[in-house]
């Protein structure tokens, strides 16, 4: 896993990192169906390629690499994989 989403993102869900991805990993996105129940947007560990364009587009810093991620929001490396079923 390259990238987690954490916190901040929780009741934002601002689609500019989803925009900013190169390979289509950070979902759901505004036109599927699970977007609005999601509380959050996630990052796929399996196809993230840890390129960071997702991380400077974020409007509240909720995006960050796995060995930066701070220790309160630890448990939300966990709740990205869970999301993709891994």
């Amino acid at each position: 896993m390259a990238y987690v989403i954490a916190e901040p993102c929780i009741g934002t869900k601002d689609a500019a990192c989803v925009d900013a991805c190169p390979v289509d990993c950070i979902h759901p996105k505004k036109d599927n169906e699970k977007f609005p129940s999601a509380e959050q947007l996630y990052i796929d560990p399996v196809e993230c390629i840890d390129c960071g364009a997702c991380v400077p587009v974020c409007p509240v810093s909720a995006i960050f690499a796995l060995d930066d991620l701070p220790e309160k929001w630890a448990a939300y490396a966990q709740t990205n994989s869970e999301y993709y079923g891994r």
